[in-house]
């Protein structure tokens, strides 16, 4: 005879039910599904990302500084062979006749432009595509966010960085800023850097007791120092130096180093 069993209360399908649903549960996304895993271009993107951050913030906070405080070894500096021969000083102990050289000879629109000298740069241009002599239309800002941050060479790269740290520089520093550090880490040849260096080496006194002609002299050779000699000067430095010369009275008797020198 087979047993009769009474109807389950309703106690026993509430368990039922509860049992039911805890086996029926779904395993958890976030512990094995491929889906869950870290994306790796995304790991990347984000690194690459927070480095880039990290690099923006990093040389920005460092021309701040270097607004106020001297200029320590660049990558230039390191990456020269020869012995290091530098000495940081202020504009005041700076001759103004090298003011007015490197203003003649490099740049004769600075107190103008607000770091690149677009006018200039067309010039350049036309007279490079002409095939005439190349020459460049680098300012004394863009001279000096090259020497402070970056390297000789580099490309198209390199420029694109040095034009937005010419844009820095010339909103954080002033003008006169800009020249006391550009006559600080301009290269004048055989490890030597800076205006004081090149004074005391070329011709055995301070920076601050330059000469009109030594002056000009040291502005001739800069746009390529290791090729051009100052000690002994050649044909071609000792006339350049004489045009420069011509142009320095140009520049002081028109106010052309006025954001400098006043």
């Amino acid at each position: 005879m087979t047993e009769r069993k009474d109807p389950p209360s309703e106690a026993e399908k509430k368990e039922w039910e509860a049992e039911k649903g805890e086996s029926l549960t779904p395993i958890s996304s976030s512990s094995s599904s491929p889906a869950s895993k870290s994306n790796p271009l995304k790991q990347i993107f984000k690194g690459s990302f927070m480095a880039g951050l990290f690099l923006f913030l990093a040389v920005h906070l460092y021309l701040l500084a270097l607004a106020v405080f001297p200029v320590p070894i660049t990558i230039n500096m390191s990456l020269n062979d020869e012995p290091l021969r530098r000495q940081n000083i202020p504009l005041s102990e700076i001759s103004p006749h090298l003011v007015y050289a490197v203003i003649a000879a490099e740049d004769s629109r600075f107190c103008e432009h607000d770091g690149i000298d677009f006018e200039a740069v067309q010039k350049a241009y036309e007279n490079n595509q002409s095939g005439g002599k190349q020459r460049g239309g680098s300012t004394i800002s863009q001279q000096t966010a090259k020497n402070v941050i970056f390297w000789n060479g580099g490309g198209y790269v390199r420029k694109a960085g040095e034009a937005y740290v010419t844009f820095t520089i010339e909103t954080f520093w002033s003008k006169r800023r800009i020249m006391e550090v550009y006559l600080n880490v301009a290269e004048w040849g055989d490890g030597i850097y800076g205006a004081e260096a090149a004074a005391r080496v070329r011709f055995r006194k301070h920076a601050k007791d330059l000469s009109a002609r030594e002056a000009a002299l040291l502005a001739a050779v800069l746009p390529s120092p290791q090729k051009w000699r100052v000690d002994p000067a050649g044909p071609y430095v000792s006339g350049r130096a004489g045009t420069l010369q011509s142009r320095m009275g140009e520049v002081r008797r028109s106010g052309f180093a006025d954001c400098v020198l006043k």
